[in-house]
């Protein structure tokens, strides 16, 4: 018998570790997600629009490849659905982090394809929808302070930045959340004549805090600081783009409006410059030590859990022979391989999008032009 297991949990959960009946009911549940959300972004978006969707796919990408280390020895990371709910809308945010995570099951191993629907679920639309929930119930409260002049401007500010900090916070940490609740089902549903686990083992009084004390005290933290960092960048360039967010005080929407054009090219530059330093920088994530979920073959799993035994499907079920393989690339150093695999994500990511704002119709590619 295990007594507290030292397990680390990642967002992405793998093929097998949930039921194939698990899996399937995500994707009936996430299809027509998809088709709502993509019919809103068709409908609304312009080629601009779609240009900083595709960028903020591709951050969300390059985000996940970031483990950060948690308390317990275990690693976690970001995901950026909140920064991108914040300045497109949560539907946009569904569209690019649904993207992402099939880009990362297919081609690199990460996640996997019969839980695809599940890990869009928990990434795709609890996280950006309660980030943007939060944020705008939040942005709503009667301000205090003394009204008036620049200290009423001040106190907006700081409110709207703490409404974006609590929507990247507690977004995340539902998705954690949902994340246990789904593990933490399958033993109770899921064994054999003899009394194993056929998918995942442990029951939810080991996945809720195993995946709710990293998420509380480290991930959900950076995925609440990045938005604010993100989002207020882009308020001050471009406070058009910000989904749902507080108007900018009048000196800033006179120093806007004065040059919106040269703002936006300055804007569209500045993202696509950040996206190739993260793309560099990404081998920071492996410096991050403990095993994240996804990384556990049959071969090791009983070591890396502490289990006496594999769950049969853990075992012998459906696998999928991605290409790169952990955002790794055969003959090339672990760093190496890491920056060539964000490259491939976000060149793919920037195509994929570009597909998309060509199918856009035609009125709102008019829009876009002027």
């Amino acid at each position: 018998m295990l007594d507290g297991p030292q397990i680390t949990l990642a967002m992405h959960i793998p093929d097998n570790f949930v039921s194939p009946s698990t899996g399937g009911l995500f994707w009936l549940v996430m299809i027509p997600v998809w088709t709502l959300c993509l019919r809103a972004v068709m409908r609304e978006a312009t080629p601009e629009k779609m240009a900083y969707l595709g960028a903020g796919a591709a951050f969300s990408f390059l985000v996940m490849m970031f483990n950060v280390p948690t308390p317990g020895g275990t690693t976690a990371h970001g995901v950026g659905g909140a920064l991108i709910a914040m300045l497109l809308g949560p539907q946009y945010a569904t569209i690019a982090v649904s993207v992402a995570l099939l880009l990362q099951a297919l081609l690199f191993g990460d996640g996997g394809l019969i839980t695809l629907g599940v890990n869009c679920f928990n990434m795709g639309v609890v996280l950006p929808f309660a980030a943007y929930g939060v944020a705008v119930l939040l942005r709503g409260l009667p301000a205090r302070g003394v009204p008036g002049g620049a200290r009423d401007d001040a106190a907006g500010g700081w409110r709207e930045r703490a409404a974006q900090f609590a929507g990247g916070y507690v977004g995340l940490t539902l998705a954690a959340l949902c994340v246990a609740l789904e593990l933490g089902v399958q033993p109770l549903l899921f064994r054999a004549a003899d009394g194993q686990a056929l998918y995942f083992p442990f029951a939810l009084n080991v996945t809720v805090p195993a995946m709710l004390v990293p998420h509380l005290l480290v991930a959900s933290v950076v995925e609440g600081l990045v938005t604010v960092a993100a989002v207020g960048f882009v308020r001050r360039s471009a406070p058009e783009l910000v989904a749902g967010g507080t108007p900018a005080s009048a000196s800033e929407s006179v120093s806007v409006s004065a040059s919106t054009a040269s703002h936006r090219g300055g804007l569209r530059w500045s993202a696509w410059v950040a996206l190739g330093v993260a793309a560099l920088l990404s081998p920071i994530g492996l410096l991050a030590t403990g095993d994240a979920w996804g990384e556990w073959g049959a071969e090791d799993f009983m070591g890396a859990t502490g289990l006496d035994y594999v769950p049969r499907y853990i075992a012998d079920g459906f696998t999928w022979n991605a290409l790169l393989p952990d955002y790794s690339l055969t003959g090339l150093p672990d760093a190496a391989g890491y920056v060539l695999s964000a490259v491939i994500g976000v060149a793919i990511l920037t195509i994929a999008f570009r597909l998309l704002a060509a199918a856009l119709p035609r009125r709102s590619r008019g829009a876009g032009a002027r």
